[in-house]
């Protein structure tokens, strides 16, 4: 124990709070504090996904127009996903839907489904000297339909600027159901400028579409903010070491970067999402088990996963704060 101190929360720790006013009124938010510089925030109410993240007071995501967003304004049709899209840190886009709204076998799915906009039933905090853990249960189901659990648990080390996420999804329905999830994790100023390097190794790079196809010599260059940009999105095939992928953008301006692993073999497909609008300024780094193509084309393409009856899908990601570009460097 510190004897400099009257409460721990001086150092370290997570505590709850409540938004007041506007489209925020009453959501459940967790702010944690590691101690050696990483401050964000959980969001309880949308899927315990993280909106806020400052490194040594340095913001590290974006935040789009709409601002904080309480899930009980979330419109699940078509594409208004958008106008509760608050983006922050990431976002996770599933659990039996990513990506473009769709008919597949006649169930209509919205953009990017529907669990970031559904709140945690319960969540807990423990905390060690050398960590933080934070759990989270969320409930993806609906009669007559799939019925899916995802456990959600943060390990936060007090000893570097590091958070581990590991997510659990399991059926606890009768029926298999597909399962889609991609990390909408958010790059913003002035983490994200056009002096920013992003390392994504890769042999390949295949463009979403003719629009991307135009610029793709420069897929992984940043450029400073222009009106009316249209976003243009990568796929790639990230090497991996040791069943491990890597990415990542390091900023020189600001001498702050962020090194984000996954576990290839469950998130075996990677999307940079482009985005250098004015205003709309964001570069996304998502690990995924699917392209956001849309299920009905993972299904055409014989790419759509699936969970049996009592099964589980797990993925892994660590995300590592760095601040020199050497430290950056030896990630990869």
């Amino acid at each position: 124990m510190n004897k400099y101190i009257g409460h721990s929360i001086q150092e370290s720790g997570a505590y709850e709070y409540r938004l007041t006013g506007g489209k925020a009124d009453g959501m459940r938010m967790l702010r944690v504090k590691n101690g050696k510089g990483l401050d964000f925030e959980i969001s309880l109410d949308r899927c315990a996904d993280i909106v806020t993240l400052f490194l040594n007071g340095i913001n590290m995501g974006y935040m789009s127009a709409c601002g904080y967003v309480n899930p009980k304004y979330y419109q699940p049709k078509g594409i208004e996903f958008l106008k509760s899209f608050s983006a922050g840190f990431f976002t996770t886009c599933g659990l039996t839907a990513v990506g473009n709204p769709c008919i597949d076998e006649g169930e209509e799915l919205p953009l990017h489904g529907t669990i970031s906009n559904t709140p945690s039933e319960r969540y807990s905090v423990e905390e060690t000297e050398e960590r933080i853990i934070v759990k989270a249960t969320v409930r993806d189901a609906s009669l007559f339909s799939y019925q899916l659990i995802l456990t959600r648990t943060y390990i936060i080390s007090k000893t570097e600027n590091k958070i581990t996420l590991s997510d659990t999804v399991k059926n606890i329905g009768s029926k298999v159901s597909p399962i889609m999830l991609l990390y909408h994790c958010n790059m913003g100023y002035p983490l994200l400028s056009e002096n920013a390097e992003v390392v994504i190794p890769s042999d390949t790079v295949i463009p979403r579409n003719e629009h991307a196809k135009e610029d793709i010599k420069n897929s992984k260059k940043m450029e400073k903010p222009q009106r009316g940009y249209e976003e243009r999105c990568y796929y790639y095939d990230i090497k991996e070491k040791n069943g491990i992928g890597k990415c990542g953008i390091y900023n020189p301006d600001i001498e702050k970067g962020v090194v984000i692993g996954f576990n290839k073999k469950t998130l075996d497909k990677f999307t940079e999402w482009k985005m250098m609008g004015e205003y709309e300024y964001v570069l996304g780094l998502e690990p995924g088990n699917c392209t956001p193509d849309g299920r009905d084309v993972m299904r055409k393409e014989g790419k759509l996963k699936f969970i049996e009856p009592n099964g589980e899908y797990v993925t892994n990601l660590t995300f590592n704060f760095v601040c020199d570009k050497e430290r950056f460097t030896e990630e990869f």
